[in-house]
């Protein structure tokens, strides 16, 4: 059996491969094979996969990448993610991606879809637009066009029409996928000091990037090596961190973090593989399927709208209280709007409920973690000395 080193240490490698060099020797491994890049925080990876596409996360250069190209496309004053995936596609290290899908998740992403569009003509592009109605007549049948024109989309890709059985078979190997990643988060919030949370970041990213059934074998693999082995308890703040769901905060931040003396026991890293709370129905229409699990059972984030305002925040304070976190902690991308014009309102919610809480800003490419490990520190501290809780 692999240990959670062995098993960390392939996740690693995967992170640091900006060739993608996975997903370059899946397609070639069989002819027809497709891959089709998506940006965070949401897409209907099901769709991909029955098309018989490889679902490849594109989430910018992170701190390892120098970006030249990609700083003369867009001004100075927004965040890093698009100017550094402007510069993978820009040093031909997507070559070989079949499409791009560019989510619903602020201005600077949607003119991205259309600048990707003007850059490489070659390379099908999309906006992925999602509902903010919420009501299955109106919000669900606009989301089943929105997937129905997406599956048109993939069929001609493959040059095959793509079947309801398809995307059933695809939606049950994705519920599997839902489900391992449900039980490492609850291992986590139950013993955090053996699930680091910088080894789930991992895990997770791994999952962007290897198909869904390797990546199901990883997270089996990696549940039962942490079963097997004892990590020593520390006395460390049960924090949550939001914000941090589209630009990828660098490693070493959620490093920081736990170093100075915090269990990060619940985060909004890497939304795509928990997005849908619980498993998406198999029988009937797959694509009302997909569009009820989006409209009635996903997840919360800024870039989401919320059409209830008297609710608004709350979802933060319930996984405050289901993972028992003692304090939260908002790590949002500079210039991101969605995060930073939410953050006051959050902030709100949580004064009422009487949860604290601090507040910083990040680039996927920070070098600098001192000033974050000691914000991190001095909150851990006045969360053991001072809080209530």
């Amino acid at each position: 059996m692999s240990t959670t080193a062995e098993i960390i240490s392939r996740c690693q490698t995967l992170f640091e491969d900006l060739t993608f060099s996975y997903a370059r020797e899946w397609k070639a491994a069989m002819p027809g094979r497709s891959v089709v890049g998506y940006m965070p925080f949401y897409v209907p990876r099901e769709l991909i996969h029955a098309a018989g596409g490889l679902p490849l996360g594109i989430l910018g250069g992170g701190d390892q990448l120098e970006v030249i190209h990609g700083d003369a496309y867009y001004q100075s004053y927004i965040c890093r993610i698009p100017r550094s995936t402007i510069e993978l596609g820009v040093m031909g290290r997507l070559d070989f991606v079949d499409a791009m899908l560019f989510p619903s998740i602020c201005d600077v992403i949607r003119n991205l879809s259309g600048m990707w569009k003007i850059m490489f003509p070659k390379v099908k592009s999309r906006y992925f637009d999602v509902p903010q109605n919420y009501q299955d007549n109106v919000g669900g049948e606009f989301y089943i066009n929105e997937l129905k024109e997406l599956r048109d989309m993939l069929a001609e890709i493959r040059g095959t029409d793509v079947t309801d059985e398809e995307i059933r078979g695809s939606i049950k190997l994705f519920n599997e996928n839902r489900r391992l990643v449900r039980e490492v988060y609850a291992a986590r919030m139950k013993q955090p000091w053996q699930v680091p949370s910088s080894e789930i970041y991992l895990l997770m990213r791994a999952g962007m990037i290897l198909a869904v059934e390797e990546h199901n074998r990883l997270l089996g693999d990696y549940l039962a090596a942490v079963a097997a082995e004892d990590r020593p308890r520390r006395d460390n703040a049960r924090v949550l961190v939001t914000g941090a769901f589209c630009e990828q905060p660098p490693l070493n931040l959620i490093k920081s973090i736990e170093l100075a003396g915090c269990y990060i026991v619940d985060d909004d890293f890497m939304l795509v593989n928990r997005w849908e709370r619980s498993d998406v129905a198999i029988d009937g229409d797959p694509l009302q399927n997909l569009a009820s699990a989006y409209l009635h059972n996903s997840g919360n984030t800024s870039a989401k709208y919320e059409p209830d305002q008297a609710k608004k925040g709350l979802y933060l304070v319930d996984a405050v209280k289901r993972s028992a976190a003692e304090g939260v902690i908002f790590a949002a991308p500079s210039f991101c709007d969605p995060a930073l014009l939410e953050r006051p309102m959050l902030q709100s919610v949580l004064a009422a409920h009487g949860i604290p809480y601090i507040g910083f800003k990040y680039a996927e490419n920070s070098g600098q973690m001192q000033p974050i490990r000691e914000q991190a520190g001095t909150f851990a501290d006045s969360i053991k000395l001072w809080s209530d809780q």
